[in-house]
């Protein structure tokens, strides 16, 4: 089984408002696999709770699954749950249920449920204000589609603007947060777990390092028959209605077109098309748009992959998928995959660098207003990456106090 690791201040969070015993609307968001469900069910695990997962099917077919959430809660050896008439009615017996006793109430997957009955956010709207804010009623919504969330939850134009009484978008682990997995490993190691898997908890679960990182590579990750090979496709499939051009924009920016002709020109789309398709791979969380920290939007702007567990296996997999079928892939893999590494984490290190930062801002002889990247009209930007090996030069200038050196180890620290 799977630990509990690094969301403890937004778990003491939450128990905070449980213990006022008043209503509370908290809206919970993220991508997929970031690890939402394992920290709601690490806060209701001593609760009463009614968690309903709302399904990507019809308005029927949700109020059957939730009127069984609710007749399990109140009955739990019932064998067979009646259904309620009408989403009024379950939603009447969870208000009579929260009068006089705390109840967690959890949608996990809203917008399913929204997508399948729209009326269900004014219903709740509803409800909250003329019920539930005298109840003690403990709402969780919770949802992996950032935009929908964002827009249709917590957006002015949402019938529950307003009601929400606190938000928790639940970011992907940053490094020092990915190496608490693998205490045993070095600082190195645990760099390449976070720039293959993201920070993503369950990622980092399902790669399962023992002793080597190369090893659990070519066994959880360059093997067709892995959860992780097959992990990119299901989450384009479950999403995004057109997969095969998300697919073809994806491995573009992978393979390093940044600029949006170039994207154009590898995809064989035009811009219009590409540009909406990479709004939605935004929207996602999968794709970012970048501009140098000195600049405003314009010509320099790039686009690049802000999921870096898509960022990896698109660099990678594809382009080694013939042995990978034909089984050469642990014969390639040092030329093919390995040698390329440090190249890869380039941005990784970056990234870890701003982190590094942020950790220390109040030790810092200046105040941080803005942290960002900065390139030239030349498209490429210069990175120095070392894991402790500086020059002499380097050395002496932070003796002067000059420079701060900042390795891995430090990093990992």
């Amino acid at each position: 089984m799977s630990q509990f690791y690094c969301r403890e201040d937004e778990l003491r969070k939450l128990n905070k408002r449980y213990a006022g015993d008043k209503f509370e609307c908290i809206v919970i968001y993220g991508r997929r696999r970031v690890g939402k469900t394992a920290l709601i069910n690490e806060f209701c695990k001593d609760k009463p709770t009614i968690f309903f997962s709302a399904l990507n099917t019809t308005g029927k077919e949700n109020l059957e699954a939730l009127s069984k959430s609710i007749m399990s809660f109140e009955r739990p050896d019932m064998e067979f749950a009646p259904e309620f008439r009408s989403y009024d009615a379950a939603l009447d017996e969870l208000t009579a249920l929260s009068k006089e006793k705390r109840i967690v109430f959890v949608i996990d997957e809203y917008p399913y449920l929204a997508k399948a009955k729209p009326a269900i956010s004014a219903m709740l709207q509803h409800i909250i204000d003329h019920k539930w804010t005298e109840s003690k009623m403990y709402l969780i919504l919770c949802g992996s589609s950032m935009s929908f969330m964002e827009s249709q939850v917590l957006g002015k134009e949402s019938p529950l603007y307003g009601r929400r009484t606190g938000q928790f978008k639940i970011e992907p682990l940053d490094y020092k947060e990915t190496a608490v997995f693998h205490p045993n490993l070095s600082a190195e190691d645990n760099s390449l777990i976070y720039g293959i898997t993201g920070g993503v908890p369950h990622y980092i679960n399902k790669l399962d390092v023992r002793d080597s990182v190369d090893e659990a590579l070519l066994d959880n990750f360059f093997d067709r028959s892995s959860y992780l090979y097959e992990e990119p496709g299901n989450l384009l499939k479950q999403e995004l209605r057109e997969p095969a051009i998300y697919n073809a924009i994806i491995k573009a920016i992978a393979e390093g077109a940044s600029r949006m002709n170039d994207i154009k020109m590898k995809v064989g789309e035009e811009n219009s098309v590409v540009s909406k398709y990479l709004k939605t791979l935004i929207d996602l969380g999968i794709a970012k748009k970048e501009t140098p920290i000195t600049e405003k939007p314009g010509k320099k702007t790039i686009y690049l992959l802000a999921d870096n567990f898509f960022r990896f296996w698109y660099r990678f997999v594809p382009i080694n998928m013939s042995a990978i079928d034909s089984g050469r892939i642990a014969k390639t893999y040092p030329h093919a995959v390995k040698q390329y590494l440090p190249d890869y984490m380039g941005l990784i290190y970056e990234k870890m660098c701003q982190d590094y930062l942020l950790y220390y801002s109040d030790n810092l002889p200046v105040e941080l207003s803005e942290i960002g990247q900065w390139w030239g009209t030349d498209r490429k930007k210069k990175n120095i990456f070392s894991k402790g090996d500086f020059t002499d030069g380097l050395l002496q200038a932070q003796e002067h106090g000059e420079v701060r050196l900042v390795t891995l180890e430090d990093l990992y620290r």
